[in-house]
């Protein structure tokens, strides 16, 4: 039997990497597993980029999270002297009562935020890469932005190396066995004892919680990167990141040119289509290009040029769409970490502190209601219904 440690971490993605910062921050002896390597591109932490917002309309008590999140990127970010969070503003389009803008809107309003309402020629007039519909509108939050998902692991793993975390890439954990004194981590090397376990393996964590078989959902992600034809239209200085409701055809993100590929268009959970995580993703087809192409030219015809790249990652779905975040139902030292159905790598860093209160304290004071088992079952059940 190998050390023994306060707390295991399992999975070192966006919310395994915050946790072993946070929990190595705070003195703990901590340990994290990876069956990959660090900020691999097999699940759902890669891509250069990732939304961050604070008018959440998917539900505003979601917003004091948010609130902790910006405030612990950039702690993050002067601790490794790096820029992780780049504020754009973003774009959010569609029908005034469309699901997206009406609220995003209604959770500024609860929450003090800042927005304004843009009509399609103010729109067009500010940002002409967009095309709306004369019914449409713009919701404009000037504190919106994107964060860089790879540096942003790469930083939570820096921290928590430099705090004393040990830190094991390539070791799959098979098993875990709780019992009153603690929980012993089987890998195909060792076996290690810690008082409490993080599981945050994302699209493989069915496998080391069984009660999520059939419920956690692994699906097929896809995004594009296009060239525009003026390459100056699309800076993050003249494009903020955009959200668009296309009502009962779905919704899209996208993003401003970062990189040299150009900007980055998707659809929210693509074609809805069930993987096996333990496969490689199936590859981008012309379907999805075809897809992703059409809105890009619709949607954005000034900037919507050469397709320049695709590529294909995971999300992992859960009855309502929301997180999972706490102590399993009968198994107390055990945490239960995400998934969290693509649209949670922003929370990453108020993630990594409540999973360290958890482990630390059994609770924690910042809301989390929502993400718990309970909950959960309650939307399973009424998914079931509908």
């Amino acid at each position: 039997m190998s050390d023994s440690f306060d707390v295991a971490v399992i999975g070192l993605g966006a919310m395994g990497s915050a946790a072993v910062a946070h929990l190595a921050s705070r003195g703990c002896r901590v340990v994290g597993l990876e069956a990959h390597y660090p900020a691999h591109a097999l699940s759902s932490s890669h891509g250069d980029s990732r939304l961050i917002r604070l008018g959440y309309f998917e539900d505003p008590s979601y917003v004091p999270l948010l609130r902790r999140a910006y405030q612990n990127w950039r702690m993050l970010e002067r601790q490794v002297r790096e820029t992780l969070l780049t504020v754009t503003g973003v774009l959010e389009m569609g029908r005034p009562d469309s699901t997206i803008v009406s609220g995003a809107r209604a959770a500024c309003e609860l929450h003090g935020l800042p927005f304004q309402i843009l009509d399609p020629d103010q729109v067009q007039a500010r940002y002409p890469v967009f095309a709306l519909d004369d019914d449409d509108v713009g919701l404009f939050e000037p504190e919106g932005g994107y964060l860089r998902p790879e540096r942003a692991v790469m930083a939570h793993l820096k921290v928590a190396g430099q705090a004393g975390a040990v830190l094991r890439f390539g070791e799959a954990v098979a098993a875990i066995e709780p019992d009153d004194a603690g929980v012993t981590i089987v890998s195909a090397f060792e076996r290690l004892r810690a008082r409490t376990v993080i599981v945050a393996t994302g699209p493989w964590i069915a496998q080391l919680v069984p009660q999520l078989r059939g419920i956690a959902q692994p699906i097929r992600q896809v995004v594009a990167w296009y060239q525009p034809a003026d390459a100056f239209v699309t800076l993050p200085e003249r494009m903020p990141v955009f959200l668009r409701d296309e009502g009962a055809a779905g919704s899209y993100f996208g993003f401003p040119s970062i990189g040299t590929d150009g900007f980055k268009v998707g659809k929210h959970a693509h074609f809805h289509e069930p993987i096996d995580p333990n496969l490689p993703n199936p590859p981008v087809n012309d379907t999805d290009t075809a897809l992703l192409d059409g809105f890009a030219h619709r949607r954005l015809p000034g900037a919507a040029g050469v397709r320049a790249g695709s590529t294909t990652c995971r999300y992992t779905m859960l009855p309502g769409e929301d997180f999972l975040m706490d102590l399993h139902p009968s198994e107390k030292r055990v945490i239960v970490a995400s998934p969290c159905s693509g649209h949670g790598f922003k929370f990453a860093s108020v993630a990594g502190e409540i999973l360290a209160d958890l482990a630390t304290q059994g609770g924690t004071a910042l809301p989390i209601e929502l993400f718990s088992f309970a909950a959960l079952e309650q939307k399973r059940r009424t998914s079931r219904v509908d």
